[in-house]
């Protein structure tokens, strides 16, 4: 059994970050690959959306179900299993031919993927408390630069080979990771003594009577929507009349994105600090001016490209930075409870960032980008009102 170090050392901070990217990416791999997938498997346009649907389902299933078992079962195990799951449904995926099989895989590989929720915890647990908001954002940031690097990723290797190749891939690469991590992880035992109906009952106590818990997941909720809604209309935006961008020319327009990553650390830094409350207000503040950032220009210029993608900075940095400093709030109401907390905090927000790429696709087309923009402005600023309401 691998040795316990007593503090988070730069090593293991830079494994779990790495870690985190490569798994969260099983989530997002799809996304810009419903086109090819569909034909590919014989799926109407009109029901396309469930190759990214089913894994999505998965993955909410799996914060429900699977992350509150932090608290209770050794969360090396834990991210053992979850992740070897994760590495067998992106096989089944890659080997699919039919739509059947290839909707039964994706629905397991959200399962699987729920493993960087059970290391974000972690990395809370194994970091002094001093210093446990900046452990945390530096293992988010690769989250979110797995996030951000996989749909380009996906959508180069599909144009060079085939969106088969991109599941064979990844499904090698959770092997992997599996190897490196059993090998790597120091075990971590929760105290909790809880049977597994108890622990999903107390998740309902949990959140009537956690008051930090439902702020902050109402901050990021508002937030991951108008997220979820930039990223879901930007694609149409650039392909449309106004831009004419290739499958390659977006994806590269994605890689802007990835620069948000960057306030993951500064904003752990910042709340190590104390200085949560008046740095949420900044996140909230810069996730509605990027959308407002784009209403001064008319698209199609080269001009316009420019400040879409300092908004797409802008929307992305705000974001990414509000859920480190709502992981820095949480994670220090108890040991006890950190993954039921993130659990609740991470499925009323991705409920939301759904809601918000389900709202974009209407707002698109039934009143272009000025709708969008409006929608996007909206949610953060609703979310700067509740933050005003918040005691000192």
């Amino acid at each position: 059994m691998p040795r316990r170090p007593e503090i988070l050392t730069g090593w293991l901070t830079l494994l779990l970050a790495v870690s985190c990217g490569l798994i969260v990416a099983n989530l997002y791999y799809a996304q810009p690959l419903i086109g090819p997938i569909g034909a590919d498997l014989g799926l109407s346009p009109q029901v396309a959306g469930l190759i990214v649907t089913v894994t999505q389902l998965g993955y909410g299933a799996g914060l429900m179900l699977i992350v509150p078992l932090g608290d209770l079962v050794e969360n090396r195990r834990l991210v053992l299993a979850a992740t070897s799951l994760g590495a067998l449904a992106l096989l089944g995926a890659a080997f699919s031919s039919h739509p059947l099989p290839f909707l039964v895989a994706g629905l397991f590989t959200g399962v699987g993927s729920v493993a960087v929720q059970i290391l974000i915890p972690y990395a809370g647990h194994l970091a002094p408390p001093a210093t446990r908001g900046r452990a945390v954002g530096n293992v988010t940031s690769g989250l979110l630069i797995g996030v951000m690097l996989s749909r380009p990723s996906a959508s180069f290797i599909t144009a060079l080979s085939s969106w088969h190749v991109v599941y064979f891939v990844s499904a090698g690469i959770m092997v992997v990771l599996v190897l490196v991590l059993w090998q790597t992880l120091p075990p971590r035992v929760p105290t909790a003594r809880l049977g597994y109906g108890q622990l999903l009952a107390s998740m309902v106590h949990i959140a009537r009577t956690n008051v930090p818990l439902r702020r902050r997941a109402f901050y990021q909720a508002c937030l991951f929507g108008a997220f979820s809604l930039f990223w879901t209309t930007t694609p149409l935006l650039l392909a449309g009349p106004a831009f004419h961008l290739s499958q390659i020319g977006i994806a590269i327009f994605a890689l802007v994105g990835a620069a948000g990553a960057i306030s993951a650390p500064l904003a752990g830094r910042v709340a190590d600090r104390g200085w949560t409350r008046p740095a949420t207000a900044i996140a909230m503040l810069l996730t509605a001016g990027g959308f407002a950032l784009t209403r001064l220009v008319d698209f199609g210029s080269t001009l316009s490209m420019v400040v879409l993608a300092a908004a797409a900075i802008a929307i992305d940095f705000g974001v990414q930075a509000n859920v480190v400093l709502g992981y820095r709030t949480l994670f220090a109401l108890g040991a006890e409870s950190r993954s039921r907390l993130n659990g609740l905090y991470m499925t009323t927000f991705f409920l939301a960032g759904a809601a918000g790429s389900a709202i974009g696709g209407w707002a698109y087309a039934n009143g272009g980008w000025t709708l969008v923009s409006w929608i996007g402005i909206g949610l953060p600023l609703a979310a700067l009102i509740y933050l005003a309401t918040e005691a000192e």
